[in-house]
C-alpha cells in the first residue's frame, strides 16, 4: 500500500531522498522549487529551507553540514544557520549545466552527475567528490545522469542514462573509487524513464520510473522482481528509511501536470510504503572540504 505523507507541501520536482540515520530524519530536495526539506517522522514535522540556487542531490556528512550538488557545483549547507558555501565549481566552463542525481559510495565518497539544464544537450558528466576534497570527472558527454547506487559490498556501481532509458552496472573498486567494465543492466521500453534508485539489503535495485507510474525492483541479474504501482505518473527517486530501514520513501514531480489541473492530485507528494524488505544505511560523506 502506497501512502502519501502529509507534509503540507507539493514539490515541483522532488528528488534525492536520503535517510539521515544519525538524526533519524529524511532529507530531500525540490529542484525546481529551490527548496530543501527535512521530515522528522517521529512527530510528522516537515521543515523547509529556501536555497540560493537549485540543488540536485545531497548527503549528510560526518562533520555536520550537508554536502550538496547544486547548479554551479558542490556546496555545503548548514541547516542550523541556513548558510550555503560553495566549495568546488568543476563546471565553471559549462554555464548551461546543472547538477542532478548524486549519492555516496560505501566508503563515503560523494558522486554526482551534471546535465544540460534544458535536457537538450549531452553536455553532462559524472563527478567523484573525494574524501580529501578533490573532484574527479568521469563519463563525459552525458544527457541525464541518474540512478547512482552501489551493491551491498560496494563492488558494483549502478548508473542510468535517462535519455537512453538504460541502467548500467560497473565493476567498482572500493579502494580507489574507480568504475570499470560498463555493461547494460536493464533497459526500459517506455513510457517510463529510469530516474533515481536505491539498493536494499538483499542487493536488489529499486528504481523510480519517471512517466512510468511505477517503482521497479530489479534482481542483481537485471531481471524484474517486483513492480509497485504509483498514484502519480512521475516518481523520481526512492530511499529506505526509518529506525529499521523498512520504509521506502518516494519523491515525485508535479512539473508535467498542467497548472490548475485536477489530474494527478498527488503529483509532487512524498510517499511511503513498507515493501517487506529492508534497506541499507547510507554512508555519510566522510571526508573534508577543500578551503
Amino acid at each position: 500500500m502506497i501512502e502519501r505523507i502529509p507534509t503540507g507541501t507539493t514539490d515541483v520536482l522532488g528528488e534525492g531522498p536520503v535517510w539521515d540515520r544519525a538524526a533519524a530524519v529524511l532529507w530531500w530536495i525540490d529542484i525546481e522549487g529551490k527548496g530543501l526539506r527535512r521530515l522528522d517522522p517521529s512527530v510528522g514535522h516537515v521543515e523547509t529551507w529556501d536555497l540560493p540556487e537549485p540543488a540536485g542531490s545531497l548527503t549528510p556528512t560526518v562533520t555536520g553540514p550537508l554536502l550538496m550538488a547544486v547548479r554551479s557545483g558542490f556546496a555545503t549547507f548548514d541547516p542550523t544557520t541556513g548558510a550555503t558555501q560553495m566549495i568546488a565549481r568543476p563546471e565553471a566552463d559549462r554555464t548551461g549545466n546543472r547538477f542532478n542525481d548524486g549519492k555516496t559510495d560505501r566508503q563515503g565518497r560523494f558522486w554526482a552527475g551534471s546535465m544540460d539544464a534544458s535536457a537538450e544537450e549531452r553536455s553532462g558528466a559524472l563527478y567523484r567528490f573525494d574524501l580529501d576534497g578533490s573532484v574527479t570527472r568521469h563519463l563525459d558527454g552525458l544527457g541525464i545522469p541518474n540512478s547512482l547506487a552501489w551493491s551491498p559490498d560496494g563492488t558494483t556501481m549502478y548508473f542510468a542514462e535517462s535519455l537512453d532509458r538504460t541502467i548500467y552496472a560497473f565493476d567498482y573498486d572500493p579502494a580507489t573509487g574507480t568504475p570499470s567494465g560498463q555493461r547494460v543492466f536493464a533497459t526500459i521500453p517506455g513510457p517510463g524513464v529510469p530516474d533515481g534508485s536505491t539498493v536494499d539489503a538483499a542487493g536488489y535495485l529499486w528504481n523510480a520510473e519517471y512517466f512510468g507510474w511505477r517503482i521497479v525492483r530489479y534482481a542483481p541479474d537485471g531481471s524484474i522482481d517486483r513492480v509497485i504501482e504509483m498514484p502519480t505518473a512521475s516518481p523520481t527517486c526512492c530511499a529506505f528509511g526509518g529506525d529499521d530501514l523498512a520504509t521506502l520513501y518516494i519523491t515525485s514531480s508535479s512539473a508535467d501536470v498542467p497548472s490548475g489541473s485536477s489530474e494527478q492530485p498527488d503529483a509532487g507528494g512524498l510517499f511511503a510504503t513498507n515493501p517487506g524488505v529492508s534497506g541499507l544505511p547510507e554512508t555519510p560523506f566522510g571526508g573534508r572540504f577543500a578551503t
